[in-house]
């Protein structure tokens, strides 16, 4: 299958994807677009839809290594919550440290939802800058109060 790529935005930043079918190849953040389109779930997440993108298959978690493993267990955090690399360490059976370099060489940002992984105090890092898993966490959460605001009526 042909791979395919483009772009759309999310706040300041483009997301960049390269992808066939339902697997992502690649996720990258840039302060410039490419032409090209990019598939609908990864389009209303940027959105500010509430939407799990686990119909999205990702290139990471396909073979059984450590950092596959690392990388199912991040793909399993809902959308507006957050695990800590100690969390996610201990579910896979390594070390915080690890989880934290799986994050970092993570391929499919978006798809496997790095962002959701946070320091025991602090957000940790994120590559190219953390003011976009700063923008990220807060969507998400706006997102979802928006949702139960709805639900409820309207009443705040």
């Amino acid at each position: 299958m042909e791979v395919s790529g483009g772009s759309c935005r999310i706040g300041l930043w483009h997301v960049h994807v390269r992808w066939s079918g339902t697997m992502v190849h690649q996720v990258r953040f840039a302060t410039t677009g490419i032409p090209g389109g990019v598939p609908a779930p990864i389009q209303r997440y940027c959105a500010g839809q509430v939407i799990d993108l686990l119909t999205l298959q990702s290139i990471a978690s396909e073979e059984d290594t450590l950092f596959g493993r690392i990388y199912h267990a991040v793909r399993e955090i809902p959308y507006g919550s957050r695990a800590t690399y100690g969390q996610i360490a201990a579910t896979v059976g390594t070390s915080p440290r690890v989880v934290g370099r799986a994050m970092a060489q993570n391929p499919t940002p978006l798809v496997v939802p790095c962002h959701r992984v946070v320091a025991a105090h602090g957000l940790g890092g994120f590559s190219p800058a953390v003011e976009i898993k700063e923008h990220l966490l807060a969507m998400e959460e706006n997102s979802i109060r928006a949702q139960k605001k709805k639900r409820a009526g309207g009443l705040p």
